[in-house]
């Protein structure tokens, strides 16, 4: 199941960055959303966005990357190793991300419908990944460890926080939809990839 999940996210992903760079111009679902948000974007839903998504990149993606990891570790030494191991895959997940992002090379919405200072190309969104990284990262840790309430808990929060990052870039005019929906696909592939991989270096280790 995995491997059909990752396999067609990555077709998902192809598909929409091939069009995005081919098109050049934002598709028209893109520009019907953007006008949508900056028609609705008054002072308090602005602020709360804007907190939101500053959390999707810097200190908390890392800190949920290793609390994700000492959760699903064993031991002292399993649960660094594991920590390491997650922050090592939020980090090449940026990596390539900023390839994808220079190789396909799309432009923001125009600077005046910012509410946020940004850099950089738009897809795929990164803050979108950074956070469904993280986020990913917990919902693999918690699926092993916790049960019952408490993970359904836990995997609400991670999720809806993900989320509500994804939606806040295009909320705040930073962001074409389909720069989010890219990082989301995107992220599900190289998630995907990663398990894979873990999967067999621990059945050789094993």
């Amino acid at each position: 199941m995995g491997l059909i999940v990752t396999a067609s996210a990555a077709l998902l992903l192809a598909l929409l960055a091939l069009v995005v760079f081919r098109h050049g111009h934002p598709l028209a679902v893109d520009q019907a959303v953007h006008r949508w948000a900056l028609r609705h974007r008054p002072g308090a839903p602005r602020k709360l966005a804007a907190f939101v998504t500053a959390t999707g990149v810097g200190v908390v993606p890392y800190a949920l990357a290793i609390v994700a990891g000492a959760i699903s570790g064993s031991g002292p030494y399993g649960r660094a190793l594991m920590a390491v191991r997650a922050v090592a895959v939020l980090l090449v997940v940026q990596l390539l991300r900023f390839g994808l992002s220079a190789a396909v090379g799309r432009h923001r919405p125009p600077a005046a419908d910012w509410a946020v200072h940004v850099s950089g190309f738009s897809f795929p969104s990164g803050h979108t990944v950074t956070s469904a990284t993280a986020a990913g990262l917990v919902l693999w840790a918690v699926c092993r460890r916790l049960h019952g309430i408490a993970r359904a808990v836990v995997i609400a929060c991670v999720t809806t926080w993900a989320v509500a990052v994804g939606l806040s870039r295009v909320y705040l005019g930073v962001h074409w939809p389909t720069d989010v929906a890219g990082g989301w696909l995107f992220t599900i592939v190289l998630l995907g990839l990663a398990a894979l991989i873990f999967r067999q270096v621990g059945r050789r280790t094993g």
